[in-house]
C-alpha cells in the first residue's frame, strides 16, 4: 500500500503485463494489457447477468441457464413455452399502488428466454399500469427480436410494438424510460368494464424474430 505515492517502476511493469479477462471461465477468450483489461471487463459480453426479477433486491448473478432455474425455483416465476401469450391481470382496488405490484412471466421461444413484466406504479399523481418485455441475453442479440402487446375492450384497443430490451438494462431503467405499453388508470378501468371498481386487464402479445438485424446504431430511450 503506497497511498498517494506513485511507483513508476510498478506502473511500467503493469503496462507490460498481458492477462486474460476475468470471465475467461465463462467463455471469454480475450487477453489484454493490464489497463485495457479493466476497461474491457466492464463491458465484456461474457460477464454474468443480474437476476431480472423485479420487486425485490435480488443479488443473484449468473449465466442465462442458471438464472432461468433461479427464477423458476427461488422466485416461483411462471414459465411458458411459445411466442404468443395471453396475460390476465386482476386487482380489487386499482387506486392503490403505494405497494407497487410486479408480475413476471418467462417465455421460451426461438431457443431464447424472454421476461414479460407487468406492474402498477405511480406516474406523477396518477397510478398507471405498464407491460414490457426484456430479453435474457445481450443487447446485440435482443435486436434480433420484436414484440407486440395489446390490451383492449368495449371497442377500444391500445397496441405497443417494439424491440425487447436486454436484461443488461435494469427493470427500473426500462420502466422509467416508458419503453413499453403504458395504460392510464381511466383507460384501464374502461377496459375492465363493469362498475369500474375492479381492474380486469387482459394483455395479449407476440414475440417474433426479425429477418435481418436492425441498424446497429439504433436509438433506444434512456
Amino acid at each position: 500500500e503506497l497511498g498517494d505515492i506513485r511507483c513508476l517502476a510498478l506502473e511500467k511493469v503493469a503496462e507490460s503485463l498481458e492477462l486474460p479477462c476475468k470471465y475467461y471461465k465463462l467463455g471469454c477468450p480475450e487477453i489484454f494489457p493490464y489497463y485495457s483489461k479493466l476497461k474491457h471487463e466492464g463491458i465484456c459480453i461474457y460477464r454474468p447477468y443480474n437476476c431480472p426479477y423485479a420487486g425485490s433486491e435480488c443479488s443473484v448473478v449468473g449465466d442465462i441457464p442458471f438464472l432461468v432455474a433461479h427464477l423458476r425455483d427461488d422466485h416461483k416465476v411462471d414459465m411458458h413455452t411459445g411466442c404468443t401469450f395471453n396475460h390476465r391481470y386482476v386487482k380489487s382496488n386499482p387506486r392503490e399502488v403505494e405497494n407497487a405490484t410486479w408480475m413476471l412471466t418467462v417465455f421460451h421461444c426461438f431457443g431464447q428466454y424472454f421476461c414479460l413484466h407487468f406492474e402498477a406504479f405511480q406516474l406523477g399523481m396518477a397510478p398507471v399500469y405498464m407491460a414490457f418485455i426484456r430479453f435474457m441475453g445481450d443487447e446485440t442479440e435482443a435486436r434480433n427480436y420484436s414484440y407486440s402487446l395489446e390490451v383492449g375492450a368495449n371497442g377500444r384497443k391500445l397496441i405497443w410494438e417494439g424491440t425487447p430490451r436486454s436484461i443488461r438494462d435494469s427493470h427500473r431503467k426500462v420502466r422509467d424510460s416508458h419503453d413499453g405499453l403504458i395504460i392510464q388508470r381511466n383507460m384501464a378501468l374502461f377496459f375492465s368494464g363493469g362498475d369500474r371498481k375492479e381492474l380486469k386487464l387482459r394483455v395479449t402479445g407476440r414475440i417474433w424474430k426479425e429477418q435481418q438485424n436492425p441498424d446497429a446504431n439504433m436509438c433506444i430511450p434512456n
